[in-house]
């Protein structure tokens, strides 16, 4: 019987680039794996099969030049290229060996190749369940199992994990040999940076040799346990239960600080281990992961930013000219001038603003002017602002000051304490409060958010802007996440509240950067002499697409359409909580609809409803930010999946487990530390 080992390899692995080619005492993993397979008396010919895409180029010339075989085939059909290199080859049994175990045992595989041979089995491992290192697994099949398989097959996972099918069917023979200790909980493949120094150490203990056996490997670990702990965190098989997004995310935290630039963005606080985290295509109310499974988004909206959805072919086309025509340049975009124009003539208090393109930036634009016109230069804050000194400075002189205010935990690590008493917090609605501190603090400045969670109550809005005319103190609205949602420009319009100096972000540019802080030319000049100025609030995307997106927005006049489908939204998620009998609470503006739960598990079961929603097609938490293309319909579908997890919930409440439903940990809550 012809037995053809088939070692699949790639560049591409997405935990590990190239691991493949790393070099141990100079020598590639593959091909210390290739020299070490080939000590194997039973195997007849060893082919390596790769994917037939430009980056594996390096990997097969390489293995070429050294006189392997290699074939190449499909990139993500791995059943595929087994199957038409074992047909190719006429090979009556095949060997299965994966790329990533340079530690494979020759002894091992002809043991399991003899065991095929000898008895009536279609399929013969030392994994079902595993008893050696992850790292020593071998497979063998007969050709007619694969044959099978690539016939029948038509499962993604199927597809890539080549034998999972025949794993899972009953209508093969399986066999198993184990080992006499369980050694499974041993980790001896590459599939992360620290498994690589792992081996590493391996290799260079027995230098030059690199045909020891795995039982020599054994006693090395076990006589020297300190020295070979780095990669034993993992668990086995991990990378076959991460999605690519999760394998990317992982990456990410070796090079990126704190994985990603939003909070808001970071899988941890959705789903630990399980969100998606990446995002190949996005459009309307729809998003694709990196693996093509699409989704429903009814969570944040890519954080507030589309109000017009994703990709608005409008709003695209004009930046697509914009980029033709070229986006930077030593002189000015008109562009710019024409949104300014655009944007003081929606609210006429003001009369001058300046460009910038994050919220955060926006907000410390803001202060630095208020604090140049201001008799005094001490700020009462409500809500959140961002991340910038004089905001975190607020918890300087106690650290749980900000966390009514969005995001509990937020630490003032490198902001300077001498900023210590210059920011004060005071609570939605808590008039007295604001009031008590303006005469003991000394307060020149409130910076708020106009309403984020509740309604105003007690003529709230229109006190705060007596107060700050009776002590000539500079009025501040925050409207980055709550422009452009109930009215054509700021919240406070609604109100019939006129700011001193108001931003606004997010929805601006439906997507693009661009945020805008606005005020009159008193307040304005006198920051004349403030120096405030970066290279890319200059640029001529942002004002382009904003120049458009407000031009779209007024025509369908879509804060009514996303404020309707919110309180629509609202409607339902009071019904199906009264159904379930649920404590509920709905907070928010309608179109940023948010609820949450009156329990001890309240954190478990947004977790858990992140959890249902992601099989159900959709991407959704306890808060949806609407957009113009979601639609009743969308949200009747949302809300049956919803109603059948309220149930599911309303059991935890009478005394089910809600941890027995949960496949991941509880969802992140607030700042701390998130990996």
């Amino acid at each position: 019987m012809k037995t053809i080992a088939i070692v699949q390899a790639r560049m591409e692995s997405v935990r590990l680039p190239g691991k493949v080619m790393m070099e141990i005492n100079g020598i590639p993993l593959i091909n210390i794996l290739l020299e070490r397979l080939s000590q194997a008396k039973l195997v007849d010919k060893i082919v390596v099969a790769i994917p037939d895409s430009e980056e594996n180029d390096i990997l097969s010339n390489y293995l070429k030049s050294l006189g392997h075989v290699v074939e190449r085939g499909s990139k993500n059909n791995v059943l595929e290229r087994y199957y038409f290199v074992s047909k190719k080859y006429k090979s009556d049994l095949i060997v299965r060996i994966t790329g990533d175990c340079p530690l494979v045992d020759p002894h091992i595989v002809d043991h399991c190749i003899e065991k095929l041979k000898s008895g009536d089995s279609d399929y013969q491992t030392n994994t079902l369940p595993p008893t050696y290192p992850d790292g020593l697994d071998v497979e063998v099949f007969s050709y007619n199992s694969l044959k099978t398989c690539y016939q029948k097959a038509h499962k993604i996972e199927d597809l890539e994990h080549v034998t999972k099918f025949i794993r899972d069917s009953k209508e093969f023979k399986k066999e198993n040999f184990t080992n006499p200790e369980d050694l499974s909980n041993l980790r001896w493949t590459v599939d992360e940076k620290e498994d690589f120094d792992f081996i590493k150490k391996i290799f260079e203990y027995f230098k030059p040799n690199i045909l020891f056996s795995w039982e020599e490997v054994l006693k090395l670990i076990r006589e020297n346990p300190k020295n070979f702990q780095q990669n034993q965190h993992f668990s086995r098989n991990e990378g076959s239960n991460l999605s690519k997004g999760q394998k990317i995310w992982k990456r990410a935290n070796r090079v990126i600080h704190s994985g990603n630039m939003l909070l808001s963005k970071n899988p941890d606080m959705f789903l630990p281990n399980k969100w998606p985290a990446y995002f190949h295509k996005s459009k309307g109310c729809h998003v694709w992961d990196l693996e093509g499974n699409k989704f429903i988004d009814m969570s944040v909206m890519g954080v507030g930013t589309n109000i017009l959805g994703y990709g608005n072919e409008e709003v695209d086309q004009a930046v697509r000219e914009t980029i033709n025509l070229g986006n930077m340049s030593t002189l000015n975009c008109e562009e710019e001038v024409y949104l300014a124009e655009k944007i003081v003539s929606m609210h006429p208090w003001s009369n001058k603003l300046k460009f910038a393109r994050s919220g955060g930036e926006a907000n410390a634009i803001a202060v630095r002017i208020a604090r140049s016109f201001a008799k005094n230069q001490n700020i009462a804050v409500c809500g959140y602002h961002g991340w910038h000194d004089w905001y975190l400075s607020a918890n300087i002189s106690d650290s749980s000051n900000l966390d009514n205010h969005l995001l509990p935990g937020l630490s003032t690590v490198g902001v300077p304490h001498q900023l210590k008493d210059s920011v004060f917090t005071f609570n939605y609605n808590d008039f007295d409060y604001l009031e008590k501190i303006i005469v003991e603090k000394n307060i020149g400045i409130i910076k708020m958010e106009v309403m984020r969670n509740a309604m105003p109550k007690n003529n709230f809005l229109k006190k705060i802007r007596e107060i700050s005319n009776q002590y000539e103190i500079v009025l501040i609205f925050d409207e980055c996440t709550s422009g452009f949602r109930e009215t054509f420009g700021g919240l406070h319009k609604k109100f019939e509240i006129e700011p001193d100096i108001a931003t606004f972000g997010k929805a601006l540019g439906n997507g693009y950067a661009i945020t805008a802080v606005l005020s009159n030319e008193k307040i304005m000049n006198a920051a004349e002499d403030s120096f405030m100025s970066s290279t890319f609030w200059t640029e001529r995307i942002g004002p382009t697409a904003a120049l458009k997106t407000l031009e779209i927005m007024e025509r369908l006049s879509s804060w009514n359409i996303i404020t309707d489908l919110g309180n629509y939204l609202k409607s339902k998620i009071i019904k199906i909580a009264k159904k379930n009998d649920l404590d509920v609470n709905t907070f928010g503006l309608p179109a940023l609809t948010g609820f949450s739960f009156n329990s001890k598990d309240n954190v478990k079961y947004k977790t858990f409803i992140s959890q249902e929603m992601l099989k159900n097609g959709f991407l959704g938490a306890n808060c949806t930010y609407l957009c113009i293309n979601h639609s009743k319909e969308i949200i009747d579908e949302y809300i049956e999946v919803l109603d059948t997890i309220f149930s599911k919930i309303s059991d935890c409440e009478r005394g089910a487990e809600i941890d027995k439903l949960l496949h991941a940990p509880p969802s992140k809550v607030g700042f701390g530390r998130l990996n």
